[in-house]
């Protein structure tokens, strides 16, 4: 089944690089004062992240509330897809990422009570399509969905492919297949980080699909470019895209955890006490950066964008207020930010 991509021989030395930037990892987690801490952040992240791709409306600050068992005003169907989202992966160290058994518990979790067929493979026929209706990718049959899954399963268990690019690969078929109604990508990046996380264990709580979420374009783009009109896809594009992810994520986990509380590096505390006094801090920085891209950004967004609780981001916008430096001109649904 390894017909299914064909090999790019700089993958090597991206995997070389990530190696080096796991013992980055592993490093700063020793020095770190508070993993546990950093490692359940970045999970709700990533929950916030994965369902967010799929049109999860809540909050960044309501996902930490749903997994919190906070009561939230939002959609019910949003709701649960993050406490599903959450279960889900939560089942990440039982889990067996050559097991259809698994693939299918894994599937009932992520869509418990949201479909009929949880759990299930697909009993009809399903394609992908854009905003203009145009059919971008049709799905296996499905009637051939059990057979190619399997296979698929059985390719990742056999193949002696490094996981960082098996992982990729049967993330990409997983999409490419379409073996359920619904929850096809949610099941993808979970099964990708699966993999991951049976190679290093750190993998089960770096944000990968936090930085897939940041890179949603390319993501649907990479994956497009891999399908094939022949039917025969090749995935080499889309491995290239989520190495590049990988490395992004890594870099991300490891300059979140050298950030102290307020959200700033140690050497940047001097940074702060100035902003006070007039200037800004790096956050407050970064924040009008994301407001000049894009006046209706949310503070769901703005927290994933830069890896921070949305009480920070909140925090630093009602200074950026109190100094008179931004506002926000109609309500929070529908208004849009203003630098003053």
């Amino acid at each position: 089944m390894e017909s299914f991509f064909t090999h790019n021989p700089l993958w090597y030395e991206q995997i070389g690089k990530i190696y080096a930037l796991l013992e980055r990892v592993k490093i700063s987690e020793e020095q770190s004062k508070d993993v546990l801490h950093l490692r359940r952040t970045n999970r709700i992240l990533t929950i916030g992240s994965t369902t967010a791709i799929e049109g999860n409306r809540l909050t960044v600050q309501q996902v930490f509330d749903v997994i919190n068992d906070k009561v939230v005003f939002a959609p019910l169907h949003d709701i649960q897809e993050v406490k599903n989202a959450f279960s889900a992966y939560g089942q990440i160290p039982d889990l067996d990422p050559y097991s259809i058994d698994d693939f299918l518990k894994a599937h009932r979790a992520i869509t418990e009570h949201l479909i009929q067929e949880s759990g299930q493979f697909r009993t009809i026929s399903v394609a992908v399509v854009d905003s203009k209706g145009k059919v971008l990718h049709s799905g296996t049959k499905f009637d051939e969905v059990p057979t190619q899954v399997a296979e698929l399963l059985e390719w990742g268990k056999a193949t002696e492919t490094h996981a960082l690019i098996k992982s990729s690969a049967m993330h990409f078929m997983i999409e490419h297949i379409h073996p359920f109604r619904d929850g096809n990508g949610r099941i993808g990046r979970l099964w990708q980080t699966l993999v991951l996380s049976k190679w290093n264990e750190l993998f089960e709580w770096l944000p990968v699909e936090t930085m897939i979420y940041y890179n949603q374009e390319k993501y649907y783009h990479a994956l497009q470019q891999s399908h094939s009109n022949t039917g025969i896809p090749d995935c080499r594009p889309f491995i290239d895209f989520m190495l590049d992810i990988i490395g992004d994520a890594i870099v991300q986990y490891v300059e979140s955890d050298e950030k102290d509380d307020s959200g700033l590096g140690s050497g940047l505390n001097g940074g702060l006490n100035g902003g006070l006094n007039g200037g800004l801090n790096e956050i407050e920085k970064a924040i009008l950066s994301l407001v000049r891209e894009n006046q209706y950004i949310r503070v769901f967004e703005m927290a994933q964008k830069l890896l921070k609780p949305v009480r920070t981001i909140e925090n630093n916008i009602s200074r950026l207020k109190e100094r008179g430096i931004l506002s926000r001109i109609g309500s929070k649904k529908t208004g849009y930010w203003k630098i003053d």
